[in-house]
């Protein structure tokens, strides 16, 4: 990622996340401690939950979404980055167990799974990105060797958001007063920041010609006059909340491995015949497909195209789709 990106996030905004791997038996690994520095989760640095964004043209909406669950392809950065500031203010460790998330808050505990070889490990969100090619999560260089995709830079993923721990975490750390990366914290006689609006990535084409080299924060939000505590942000267990925030130490679990394909979602709608229309003009592209899947209670139609056999054909042909006027396109894992 462009370090002057970082660099403004580390002043603009920033957010939170939860998982759970139901239904499989896992091999927990023992992996060498003397290779791995245990993160102590009291240490973090106060929670922030952060204002939209735009890199490159396109609008990023930080939010809170403990049901966060998605599949994508994921990157590591390292020696470029270590010894820098991250999105959060803290100092980049490539060895330590965190990682990039475009959108969820700071901290959250999510755990990633590689879905090649079945193994997963637990990270904190402390920063943002990555930006480029649409990949879902950027690990350190020891998150990338524990996971095995060190040598290949990429790998098939599942990321999902630690709900309980990503709460205590959150409690623990002063979420329940908002504070904007790069500005006062808020008094508690004082009105609140408006959060970033919830919702989805949103994206937005740039005019004939222009460009977008440095990011733009969003316009601001009006601010409501109520008192500081965080709206929404749950309160952890009794079990949980008198408990310590467990360490993050490395610890590789394996699930069996399944077999996984590459796809193009180039959009998502509640009117069949709006996906329908979607696929008959993406047709010259490739293999296009309509899959219905229910979210809560309401019936999504998704336009895909696929399988893709490899990370470089995704990311030639998501170019390609967002070059048909579908700048929310992404890569996605199934």
């Amino acid at each position: 990622m462009n370090r002057g990106i970082r660099a403004f996030l580390g002043f603009g905004g920033i957010v939170l996340a939860a998982l759970n791997l139901a239904g499989c038996a896992e091999t927990t690994l023992v992996t060498n401690s003397s290779k791995i520095a245990t993160e102590d989760q009291n240490n973090v640095p106060p929670y922030k939950l952060g204002k939209a964004y735009q890199i490159d043209g396109a609008w990023y909406y930080p939010k809170v979404d403990y049901d966060y669950n998605e599949t994508g392809i994921a990157s590591w950065y390292g020696p470029d980055f270590h010894g820098k500031s991250t999105a959060n203010g803290e100092i980049f460790d490539q060895n330590a167990l965190t990682a990039a998330h475009k959108t969820l808050p700071m901290p959250t505990i999510v755990r990633v799974t590689n879905l090649e070889n079945g193994r997963s490990i637990e990270v904190r969100i402390n920063d943002r990105g990555p930006f480029k090619n649409n990949r879902v999560i950027d690990l350190t260089r020891r998150g990338a060797q524990l996971l095995g995709f060190e040598g290949q830079g990429t790998a098939r993923v599942r990321v999902q958001v630690m709900k309980e721990d990503s709460i205590l975490l959150a409690n623990k750390v002063g979420g329940a007063q908002l504070a904007y990366a790069g500005e006062p914290e808020p008094q508690a006689a004082g009105p609140k920041p408006q959060a970033a609006p919830a919702g989805t990535v949103i994206t937005q084409k740039l005019a004939p010609g222009q460009t977008a080299p440095t990011p733009v924060p969003a316009p601001p939000q009006p601010a409501p006059t109520q008192s500081n505590s965080v709206v929404g942000l749950p309160k952890p267990s009794a079990a949980k909340a008198a408990a310590t925030i467990p360490s993050l130490n490395g610890q590789v679990s394996y699930a069996p491995v399944k077999p996984t394909n590459i796809f193009i979602q180039a959009g998502a709608f509640l009117q069949q015949g709006n996906a329908l229309k979607l696929t008959q003009k993406l047709a010259s592209l490739g293999q296009t497909r309509v899959t219905q899947v229910q979210v809560g209670t309401q019936t999504f139609y998704r336009v895909r195209l696929g399988p893709i056999p490899r990370v470089e054909d995704a990311d030639t042909m998501l170019q390609k789709v967002i070059g048909t006027g579908q700048p929310d396109a992404r890569i996605v894992v199934e």
